[in-house]
This record gives structure tokens, sequence and C-alpha cells, in this order.
């Protein structure tokens, strides 16, 4: 893959005194991503774990319902597909022979989970397999944004095909999460400008870190992570997020069927409000021993929301 950080010269200024210096940067840029040569859309992202990126937006955007659903991912910049390893093209992603394949360690940081360095991906989707009318993006998604307000959260609603059953968290087990979230985020701990997002059972097992630029990038990371592992619908799967939770996060883990959202930061009036209807425990602001429950209920079942 291209590089996840680079380094960049700089003046630091300490107060009164100031030098030259180099830093560590997190590396951002687009990708676009085309569906039988036309193109979809483009975010930006940090490179690395893009197949996973595509499945999982292609997911969360209601394009597929299935690993099996993506026949190819081919850069446009390679006129080789690869031979081995998660660079170049891609055969079905479900199935059980290419997995290990393609499919490297899901918990890593920099320099693992590593795939080619090109920023224009082609999706050929399976025989039989359309683009929903509704589904057409053809506009730049920032890091810094999702699907930035442009669905109701009845249109949301009416576009999942997965019902969420509701399950109650273990407050020792959500003041966990962001320990655990950070310990493997090393990309972070070099840059201090990435997010991530982890899935972890509900007894606060983690399964898999990613990072990006944009945190909706590194749930659509971990989500297409799932999608190939067979692990969707997500019923038993907490979302972890470094971020706020927004909206969009809230929808991606919903399309998902995944029951619970754990925040650092807060969450917004409408991820609150799409966790209600969704049935979604939504918890954030964890700082220590403390949290705030947004939607959901706790263990054991005496505080509801």
């Amino acid at each position: 893959m291209g590089k996840v950080t680079t380094r960049a010269r700089l003046v630091r200024v300490e107060g009164q005194d100031d030098f030259r210096t180099e830093d560590t940067l997190a590396v951002e840029e687009p990708l676009e991503i085309r569906i039988g040569g036309k193109p979809f859309t483009t975010t930006m992202r940090t490179p690395g774990a893009d197949y996973e990126l595509i499945h999982g937006f292609l997911y969360s955007e209601g394009v597929i319902h299935t690993a099996q659903d993506i026949a190819s991912i081919r850069s446009c910049d390679s006129a080789r597909p690869r031979s081995s390893g998660p660079v170049g093209l891609m055969g079905l992603a479900g199935d059980p022979a290419n997995r290990e394949r393609f499919l490297l360690d899901s918990i890593g940081g920099i320099g693992d989970h590593t795939e080619a360095n090109y920023n224009v991906m082609n999706v050929a989707l399976a025989p039989g397999i359309e683009v929903p009318e509704d589904a057409s993006r053809l506009t730049m998604t920032s890091s810094a944004c999702g699907i930035c307000g442009t669905s109701s959260i009845d249109r949301v609603l009416d576009k999942c095909g997965v019902e969420i059953d509701p399950v109650r968290l273990d407050p020792k087990v959500v003041v966990s999460l962001p320990d655990r979230l950070s310990e493997a985020q090393p990309t972070f701990k070099a840059t201090g400008a990435t997010h991530g997002a982890g899935l972890f059972t509900l007894s606060g097992e983690l399964l898999c870190v990613r990072e990006d630029v944009g945190r909706h990038n590194a749930a659509d990371k971990v989500i297409g992570w799932a999608l190939q592992q067979g692990l969707l619908p997500g019923r038993d799967l907490v979302l972890g997020l470094s971020s706020r939770a927004s909206f969009e996060l809230v929808q991606k883990a919903m399309m998902a069927g995944i029951p619970a959202v754990v925040a650092v930061s807060s969450a917004t009036s409408l991820a609150v409000n799409l966790a209600h209807e969704a049935g979604i425990a939504l918890a954030g602001f964890v700082r220590g021993s403390k949290f705030n429950l947004y939607a959901g209920q706790l263990l054991p079942a005496s505080v509801s929301v």
C-alpha cells in the first residue's frame, strides 16, 4: 500500500523560541470508486485496507448485501491483477477458498494489512447485482463527513434490510473499550491525525481495528472486514469509535446489523434519534468510569433510555 504516514518539514514554536524540525503526518489521498467502469464516488482516505473500505462502503450504501455480490475489484492504475495477497485483482470475496489470499491480520497498524496504493478502483458486481437508483453518490466525500445529511431517518430505516436485535450493555465493558481501541492505533500515536474504529464482542474482545483520516472510512473498513469474514449481520458486535457518534456512523452500524455503538466523544442529536428508532444501544463521552447512555439499556437492565 501507499505510505500511511509521511514526514514534513516545519517550524515549531515554543513560547518565544522557534526552530526547524520534522514531524510525522497522516497521509490523505483520494480514492475514486467506480462500478462497472462508471464513477460512483470519491472519498478522501488514508491508503490501506482499500478493499475493506470498498466492501464496507458499498454495504452501508445498500449496493451489496453479501461479499459474494462483488465479483472483483481492480485498480484502474494497474493493468496487471494481483497474484497473491491484497493487491491487484480480488476474486469472490465470500469464497472461503479465496479469503486467505487477500485477508491479512485484522488487528494492526502501520505496515499491517497492506494493499497496493491505487487511487482509482473499479468494482465489478456479480451477475444479477445492480446499483440501486437511489444509491448514486457521484460526489466528493471528504474525510470529515459521510452522507452529510443527504438521507432522512425514515429513508435510512426503509433502506435497512436488517432488523436490529436490541442488546444490553455491560458498563464495565463500555468503559474498557476506548483504551483497548487506543492501544491498537499506531498511526494516531505517530501523527495524532487519524480516527479509529474497532469491532468488539459484547464481552469486550477486540476483533478488528482500522484507522483513517476519515472517521466514516475507518468504520467502513472494519465493516468491510466483517463482511469478508462472514460476520454480518453483526448481532453480537459493538462498533467502537475514537470520534463522536454522528448520524452516518450510527447508520453504518444499523446497516451492518450491529446493535451497539460506543464512542469516545459525544453523540449528535440525529445520531441519538436514529439509535432510538433503530433499537441501537448508543454510549458516548466515555471518560474513566463514566459515560453517557444516549439510547438502549444497561445490564442488569436497571437503567434504560
